[in-house]
Formats: structure tokens, sequence, C-alpha cells
């Protein structure tokens, strides 16, 4: 069983950037710029926004942080969007999810420029995926699809199951996995709260890409011998032991899965920091242009 390491790989990722940006900045190039919008004060969307911060630090980008408190209004919201979309020194920016339930976060994703759109959750860059066009990548697949990739993990003609189809993490999954590319041209089942004979499917598998948000979902009698195991999940469940008084845990029961699997993402530090490297990526094919001119 090999252990995939995403904090690892992730740090991998922040040198190879840091380096293109001090040769873009050595060549007279614009240092790459990544803006962020915060609203309320939860605690795991602080804590994400604080890494990008810091991970913009050590990749030599500019950032910029936007506040609102909770009750800020739709239509202020939206005017922020809109200065961002018309600021020339902003290469890309995201609106930290979730929002205040009084705000339409489809509305805001919509609003976003989709060339300035870094996470990828503008329907124009999904459908540009979805058919596989050029396109800045939802952060979390993408991340996952990079994991495979220097993990040298096969996927061609393997059989897939996707646990899961939000928008932000099933669905683009399943589509990236299905195209014509590498990692990819895998056969893709997506599973979800109505599918029944999961754990049948899931037995015949040889990935699994579990993003329920179910913690411990997936146990050892779901798991054919060899299988790959990606862990999307990050749920905090209580724990006095802890300092924070949580810990974090995955939608897979690791500790007897993982004597089962060739190779395995444990949590935290599998997938979640690929997610925040693939964010960084994107804002640097934002600044150079790369996707759209």
């Amino acid at each position: 069983m090999t252990l995939i390491d995403g904090k690892a790989v992730s740090a991998q990722i922040k040198e190879e950037i840091a380096a293109e940006v001090a040769e873009i900045l050595k060549n007279g190039g614009k240092r790459p710029h990544l803006a962020a919008i915060l609203v309320g004060h939860d605690g795991g969307s602080e804590t994400y926004v604080a890494s990008k911060i810091k991970a913009c630090e050590i990749c030599g980008f500019k950032s910029t942080l936007i506040r609102f408190e909770a009750d800020v209004t739709e239509e202020k919201l939206l005017d922020a969007v809109r200065q961002l979309n018309a600021d020339a020194d902003v290469d890309g920016f995201i609106v930290q999810l979730p929002l205040p339930k009084h705000i339409s976060e489809q509305k805001v994703i919509e609003t976003i420029d989709y060339r300035k759109d870094v996470d990828g959750f503008h329907p124009i860059n999904v459908g540009r995926m979805a058919i596989g066009l050029p396109c800045y990548i939802s952060a979390t697949p993408n991340g996952i699809l990079e994991l495979l990739k220097r993990y040298n993990i096969e996927t061609s003609g393997k059989k897939c199951v996707v646990l899961g189809r939000s928008n932000i993490v099933g669905k683009p999954m399943a589509q990236l996995m299905m195209q014509k590319r590498v990692p990819g041209d895998a056969t893709v089942t997506v599973c979800h709260s109505h599918s029944k004979n999961i754990k049948e499917e899931c037995l015949s598998a040889d990935i699994i890409i579990a993003a329920l948000g179910q913690p411990n979902f997936v146990t050892a009698d779901m798991v054919k011998e060899g299988a790959v195991i990606i862990d999307v999940g990050t749920t905090r469940v209580p724990d006095p032991t802890k300092k924070s008084g949580f810990h974090l845990n995955g939608d897979v029961k690791f500790d007897e899965v993982a004597p089962k699997c060739s190779f395995i993402t444990p949590v935290p530090g599998g997938v979640g920091p690929m997610t925040i490297a693939s964010l960084l990526n994107n804002t640097l094919l934002a600044g150079k242009k790369e996707i759209y001119k």
C-alpha cells in the first residue's frame, strides 16, 4: 500500500510555481494577483482563505482579501464582484463558499467574469471542461488528477466509481475521468444518495473517488484488493482530545480500508492541500493569459 502524500506534492507544485513567477518577474512580467471575497466568519472558510493567502506569499503572488459581514446584501456583494471583474491588476479571484442563505450562490458565480474564475465554477468553464476545451478546472478535481498523474496511477480502461454528485467535486470528477486524456479514459459510474447496490458498484471498481461528506462511509467490505482510493471527505467530527475540539474525518474508514489498497489518500494531508495548489496554478495561467487571451 502506497500513501498518496498530497502535502508533499502540493509543496512541490508551489515550488514550481514560485520558480516560474520569479522567471516572469525577471523578464519584466507582471506578478500574478489573486483576490478573495470572504463573507461572515465561518470557521472552515476562515482557515481555508488564510491558507490561500499564505500560499500566495510562498508562490510570490500578490493577494487581496475583501471581507464582508454575514448580513451583507446580495447587491453589495455583486458590486464587489463587478469591481474585481473590472480591475485590470486582478488576474483571478474567488468568492469563498458557502455564502449566507439570503444570497444566491449561483447568481454570484454567474456574475464572476469567467476569464477570472480561477475556482472553475462559472457555467462557461464547466461547459468547456465537459467538452474537453481549455478552461479553469475546478480546484479539487484538478488536484486529484494531478495526484493520479504524479503517482503514475493507471486510469485508462479502468473502472472508476465516483461517490457523490456535487457540482464542485462529483460531477466534474466524473467528466474528467471520462475524458480522452491521461489521467482519464476510465469507465465511470457515479453513485449518490438514491443509488442502489453501492457496495456492489464499489467492489467492482479499480478506483474509488469518495466525495459524499459522510464520515467512514466506505468500509473494507466495499473495496476490492488493489483498488485505488481517493478520499475527498473532510467532515469535522467532535473530539475532546484535540485542542480545536474536533478532528477531520474522511469518507473512507482509513484503518480498515488502507491494507487492501494499492494507493490511498489520507485525511488530512491527501486531497486537501492539492485544492489550494490547483487554485494557484489556475491563477498563474490567468496571469499568463494562457487559457483566455
